[in-house]
Parts: C-alpha cells; structure tokens; sequence
C-alpha cells in the first residue's frame, strides 16, 4: 500500500515524464508515441517504477530498451523540472505496461465463450 507521500510524489513524476516524452520523444523514438501508464515509488523515494505503453511501434521490447539507453538523460531532464520539488532526483526504472495486450486477450477469451453458448446443441 502506498503512501499519499509516494501517491503525490508518482503523480508529479508522471505528469512531468509525459510532458517530456511529449516534445523530445520523437528524439529517442521517431514515430511512436509514448504514454506514461503508471508510476510507482518506493517509500524512501529513491527509486521510481515507469510503466510505458508505446504506440505506432513494430517492437515493444526494442522500444523500451531504446528508452533504457536514454534513462540518465530523461532523468536530468526530469530533475531539471522538479529540483524545487524533492531533495534527491529518483533513479528511473522502465517496464513495458501491457495491460492493454491483457485486456484485448481476455475479450477474445470471452468472445469465444460467448459465440460457444449461442451454438445449438448438435446431439
């Protein structure tokens, strides 16, 4: 369970990771949008977990390890942005969110139980 500290402390992180993604991320990856799906910091406020979800990509895991590359940059830019804000600039751990892909398997799963019972009984 996290704290309302660490609650507000993502929050800014997010808000200001999209604004970053937002109008230097054709800089990393030229083509592909970028969201921020979720961000999650630890209760001392070192390290912060970055869910991504990337769009208009062939590649997902080449995605993120292109934006794995960039992470000291992003997070300098980051610190550049909130320094008024904290003490000490959290290190910037990236994964791939892929709740979407989730999401969009369990409605094929449900569709096709779905179709199963309007079927007729053959027997």
């Amino acid at each position: 369970m996290e704290s309302k500290r660490q609650q507000k402390f993502a929050g800014v992180i997010q808000e200001d990771l999209a604004a970053i993604f937002q109008r230097e991320g054709m800089n990393y990856l030229p083509n592909t949008m970028v969201t921020i799906t979720k961000v999650r910091v630890t209760p001392d406020l070192a390290i912060a977990r970055v869910f991504l979800s990337f769009f208009n990509t062939a590649n997902n895991a080449q995605a993120l390890q292109t934006v794995k590359l960039h992470a000291s940059e992003i997070r300098y830019k980051l610190g550049s942005r909130i320094k008024d804000q904290v003490r000490v600039i959290p290190q910037l751990e990236f994964f791939i969110d892929d709740t979407s892909e989730y999401v969009d398997r369990m409605d094929k799963i449900f569709d096709k139980i779905h179709r199963e019972e309007k079927q007729p009984d053959t027997e």
